[in-house]
């Protein structure tokens, strides 16, 4: 045989084991509608998804501007009794300059009331008279020298009630320390 033989019966050989996987192949091979279905499976699947995050995405989204509204709801709350804190400090000094006992009364009352306001706001008072100065919730508007036997650093008289409301200061105390 000749070179050119041998390779024709090569290529021969080629070409018909080709052909033998080629049935195999086409075995193997998803139908057109195989294909569709499993395009859809997949696709329903990124969808599904998809749906879950922007649901959580929505979820957290919700939550997050009820805290944001609450806490400016209350924000604006203690805005507007902050604004009193001037109107008790006045009444609380008339009520100790006052000389006649039915407008001390009067004013006591007026005082009560004012009270009440603060205490239905959760507003407390701040009162650190003979406690260490805190400049978290102090603020020192003099020194004095300390009498005898007294701390250096303690707080000797409030010039100014602070309120503090949940942990918040609302008005820092200005008060009188001891050097």
């Amino acid at each position: 045989m000749s070179k050119k033989s041998e390779q024709k019966n090569a290529e021969a050989k080629k070409t018909v084991s080709e052909e033998e996987l080629i049935p195999e192949e086409v075995e193997n091979v998803p139908s057109p509608e195989e294909r569709a279905l499993a395009e859809a499976a997949a696709l329903a699947e990124d969808y599904k998804r998809k749906w879950y995050s922007v649901t959580a995405e929505y979820e957290n989204y919700r939550k997050r501007t009820a805290l944001t509204r609450t806490q400016s709801y209350a924000e604006g709350r203690a805005d507007v009794v902050s604004k009193l804190f001037p109107v008790g400090d006045n009444l609380e000094r008339a009520l100790h300059s006052c000389a006649d006992e039915k407008t001390a009364q009067g004013l006591a009352m007026v005082l009560k009331s004012f009270e009440k306001i603060l205490e239905e706001e959760k507003i407390v008072a701040i009162d650190p008279v003979g406690e260490v100065f805190d400049a978290e919730k102090c603020e020192a508007i003099m020194a004095v020298d300390p009498a005898d036997g007294e701390e250096s650093g303690i707080v000797r008289q409030v010039y100014l009630k602070g309120y503090e409301q949940n942990g918040k200061i609302l008005r820092f105390a200005q008060v009188i320390v001891t050097k």
